[in-house]
């Protein structure tokens, strides 16, 4: 009997004694980038202030062009240079071309329909098809050359009207950026107040506002996920009250394009992005079918 337990006991240890072994010699073949030792279960996240690329920059001034962090329990690689930014965006670019599932995505996007969250695959591939080749095409953006022309015309009578009054450069120069981009996207521009208008143009300014801020925060829930359904910033919540307005928003721009296309019949020609993406909607010969959820998710893009 204590024989047999003796045996028990030394096949134990050494079982262990491999698994061990062959973990350090698995170690030893990674060859990591420097970086900060990170903290049980945090990370380095206590390495990172508001402002995450700040934080970010003044690490690789420490630890170099190339860098591993560790957010929560996930593994984070961070190219700061010209020639790591060559090296992730084109020499290795299908490796990295998909991204992690971030709340963001999930929330604002609806469910990573759109290209900047959508996982690599054909879904993915389609939709960079279709930027190349339709939506951001030169011949497309070319198209556009006259509402740019009118807006710019636009914001110098503007700043002429206001030349004995003091003004904010930056506000002018925003709206008219804002409304080149929704009159090509959407085809017109939500800055100016109507009686029709399905939001006004200070919310529709806060709503993208909001977008912008909430694609580009650091949620904790997405780098500790047992921590998420806390919320402990309150992004979630945010992203979900967001989600609603814009999909109320996205879903009025919609109908009044379809309302509009209908009514044109077969003399319809695609004047917007918006008009481009129902078509393709339309177009039975897509790999992936375009629903409608993905022509809003591509809108806000």
């Amino acid at each position: 009997m204590e024989a047999t337990w003796v045996a028990y006991a030394a096949a134990w240890l050494g079982a262990l004694a491999l698994i061990l072994l062959s973990r350090r010699l698995r170690r030893r073949k990674l060859n990591l980038p420097p970086g900060p030792k990170p903290w049980p279960i945090i990370g380095n996240l206590n390495l990172i202030g508001h402002l995450p690329h700040r934080s970010v920059h003044e690490l690789s001034q420490k630890y170099g062009p190339i860098m591993q962090l560790k957010f929560g329990s996930y593994p984070v690689v961070v190219g700061s240079s010209v020639e790591m930014a060559k090296a992730f965006l084109k020499t290795h670019d299908v490796t990295f071309a998909g991204r992690p599932k971030f709340a963001a995505g999930k929330h604002t996007t609806y469910n990573y329909s759109d290209i900047t969250w959508s996982p690599y695959g054909p879904y993915w591939r389609q939709a960079r098809k279709m930027c190349i080749m339709e939506l951001f095409s030169n011949k497309r953006l070319e198209s556009y050359e006259y509402i740019r022309k009118e807006e710019m015309s636009a914001l110098l009578k503007g700043l002429y009207d206001s030349s004995n009054s003091n003004i904010l450069l930056k506000d002018h120069l925003s709206t008219v950026s804002l409304n080149v981009i929704s009159r090509m996207v959407l085809g017109k521009k939500y800055t100016d107040e109507t009686e029709d208008a399905i939001v006004s143009p200070d919310e529709f300014k806060k709503m993208l506002d909001e977008l912008f801020l909430l694609s580009g925060v650091l949620n904790i829930g997405d780098s500790i996920p047992w921590l998420d359904f806390l919320d402990l910033q309150g992004y979630i919540k945010r992203m979900k009250t967001l989600s609603k307005k814009m999909n109320r928003f996205l879903e009025h721009v919609l109908d009044e394009h379809i309302a509009k296309r209908e009514a044109s019949g077969k003399d319809f020609v695609a004047k917007d992005m918006v008009d481009v993406l129902l078509q393709f909607a339309d177009d039975p010969g897509l790999e992936v079918k375009l629903e409608r959820h993905g022509v809003k998710a591509f809108t806000q893009v």
